[in-house]
């Protein structure tokens, strides 16, 4: 994510993050409802559509910008909805309200762990078909309880849950 420090401290004491310990917001447990204008899951992850995207402080164009988002396919955490608004967060608990035209269904995940083995099967002893650097953006292609199947770059392979940012706790697809 490309923030200044002024940006990413001014949008902690927007959203009221400040002085908050960093895990307070990784290791909360998400609320499990349904969205009262799509009617799908919240919390649930999308991406973002373009190269920039703006997370203004409330629902609608005449509040102030507090982000703006600068990486593609950046997963996005939607935890509220309001009109053609969605509450997002990113893997750092920071965010705000964004139009949903900005946002995509395709499902990206964030590499958490530096120089993350991609396997070429999912099992810890398969060969590793790549290594992807901490902050890398990948699509998923499918999740299973402890391996997801990643596309990165080009590279197809299997990644352990655990390093990557962007999925609900016990959520599987195809």
């Amino acid at each position: 994510m490309r923030h200044s420090r002024r940006a990413i401290l001014a949008g902690a004491l927007a959203a009221g993050l400040v002085g908050a310990p960093a895990q307070a917001v990784e290791t909360a447990a998400p609320e499990v409802g349904v969205g009262p204008v799509t009617g799908l899951a919240l919390p649930r992850f999308v991406s973002l559509r373009s190269n920039e995207g703006n997370a203004r402080r409330g629902p609608g164009m005449t509040h102030r910008i507090d982000w703006v988002f600068t990486r593609r396919d950046m997963p996005l955490r939607v935890v509220a909805e309001f009109e053609h608004w969605r509450r997002v967060e990113d893997a750092e608990g920071l965010g705000g309200w964004m139009h949903f035209a900005l946002l995509s269904g395709v499902r990206t995940v964030l590499v958490r762990t530096d120089m993350m083995p991609l396997r070429l099967q999912p099992d810890d002893r398969a060969p590793v078909v790549a290594h992807l650097e901490a902050g890398v953006i990948a699509r998923v292609q499918s999740c299973a309880p402890d391996w997801c199947r990643l596309r990165a770059d080009g590279v197809r392979g299997w990644a352990p849950r655990a390093d990557l940012w962007g999925l609900i706790p016990g959520e599987t697809f195809e």
